[in-house]
């Protein structure tokens, strides 16, 4: 959705303190996390040297959000996940996956929302939580299956039970599929 308006400017001073520019007042983490989940755009900057600092604002948000009561969005393995890719060959490419399976999610996510709500009204939404469940749990297996280092017990990878449908002859298939992969991307890399 291409907008012409401007994100609003929020100043970040040495105190902490965030300041909205738009409306003149003093805002907090949770304050800017109500405007991300309403699709408002915002840019912050460092009150005293000027420098962008929106990312690890952000960042700073959704640490907080993970450290709240309640079920958590991300899951320890792709925290660890994440961290393991900095600094590796495959970093490159990991925000361009994570920015499509984001999106992929949220546009599919919408589309089940609505299609609940014609179908069965508004209690039809825990439905649709538990698939955003699964497919989180599915994001994370991406994840794992993704990544180019040995898991640490040993560099085999954890042992899980097979979703139903799949036997361990499928799933060991689709591992030496991503093993061959991962070797093709390291071949390429190192020219």
């Amino acid at each position: 959705m291409a907008t012409d308006k401007q994100p609003t400017v929020i100043k970040k001073y040495a105190n902490r303190r965030l300041y909205h520019t738009g409306t003149s007042t003093y805002v907090t983490l949770e304050d800017l996390a109500g405007m991300v989940r309403k699709g408002e755009d915002f840019v912050v900057y460092d009150a005293k040297s000027g420098e962008e600092i929106t990312r690890s604002v952000l960042a700073q948000i959704i640490f907080e959000q993970e450290n709240k009561e309640g079920p958590n969005l991300l899951p320890v393995t792709v925290l660890r996940q994440l961290i393991r890719f900095y600094g590796d060959s495959m970093q490159a490419l990991v925000p361009s996956y994570l920015e499509f399976s984001m999106n992929n999610l949220s546009q599919e996510q919408q589309k089940l929302r609505e299609q609940m709500a014609q179908a069965f009204g508004p209690s039809a939404f825990q439905a649709m939580e538990e698939q955003v469940r699964k497919n989180m749990g599915f994001f994370s297996e991406a994840m794992r299956m993704f990544s180019p280092f040995p898991q640490a017990n040993g560099g085999a990878p954890e042992s899980k039970s097979a979703p139903k449908g799949e036997g361990p002859d499928e799933l060991n298939s689709l591992k030496q599929q991503m093993a061959d992969m991962q070797a093709k991307l390291d071949k390429l890399a190192s020219k």
